[in-house]
This record gives C-alpha cells, structure tokens and sequence, in this order.
C-alpha cells in the first residue's frame, strides 16, 4: 500500500546550508532502497518535506525524522492512503525557496514565505505540486 507523508520542521541551525545538503544526501542514497519518492522544500530555517512509498518505509523513515537533531518543532500535516505516486520521478527532489517568483508562493499564503504551520496540510501540497509542475524543482535525482 502507498502512502503519502507530508510534514514540517525548523532547522536546528537554520545559519548552517550544509545541514539541507547532507539531508538531501542522506535521502538520496537511502531512500531507492527502500522505494522512498519525495520532494524537500527548505526556505526561512522551515523545512517542508513530502515522503512517498510504501506504508512501513515511509513510517521508519518519518519515525527517524522525529530523532533527528537536524529538525526541531516537527508537525504531521498530512497522512494519506495513495493510489499513486505524485513525487515518483525523484529520490528526493530539492526546491530553493530563495530563487521562487514570491507570487507562487503568496498565492498558498497570507505572506510570500514558506510558512507551512500556518496553512493546512493540503495548501502545502498544493504549492509542491504546483512547484513540480512549474518546474521549480532542481536536482532531479
């Protein structure tokens, strides 16, 4: 069975770049193995990541996520049952916030900033699907 996991956190040290790139790492080389997709949207020290796979994968991995020293203040936004996969074309794909026309994301939002813990879970998908489909996304691995 296919799941779709969505959440948010705040970086433990938002000053540091090096910790989104070895997040990103982590996830591309772990996450083929276990026939995790997804995409990763990091902008203003918040994280807001989707996960896509198989029910246990994706459960072990966001259970790890909680450990995690790297992310602080971590919230489900959404959980659900899939038939498909929307991320399927990426291990783990990156969106650099800092780069985004603001108008995309101040059409999900009161403000032109990733702000996913003020919006509902299905807002934030909404804006990564439409940063997939505007082809916001970079590292296609």
């Amino acid at each position: 069975m296919l799941v779709r996991l969505l959440y948010a956190s705040r970086a433990a040290d938002p000053q540091s770049p090096e910790a989104t790139d070895a997040i990103l790492a982590q996830s591309r080389s772990h996450n083929p193995a276990c026939g995790i997709t997804g995409i990763l949207c990091y902008g203003g020290g918040i994280f807001l990541q989707a996960l896509e796979g198989g029910r246990m994968a994706v459960n072990e991995l966001y259970a790890h996520i909680l450990k995690d020293p790297r992310h602080k203040d971590v919230v489900l936004l959404s959980y659900d049952e899939i038939s498909e996969r929307s991320f399927g074309g990426w291990t783990m794909g990156m969106v650099n916030i800092a780069k985004l026309n603001t108008s995309i994301l101040l059409k999900y939002s009161e403000r032109p900033e990733l702000d996913p813990y003020s919006v509902s879970g299905s807002v934030s998908l909404a804006l990564l699907l439409e940063l997939m489909a505007t082809a916001a996304i970079v590292g296609r691995a």
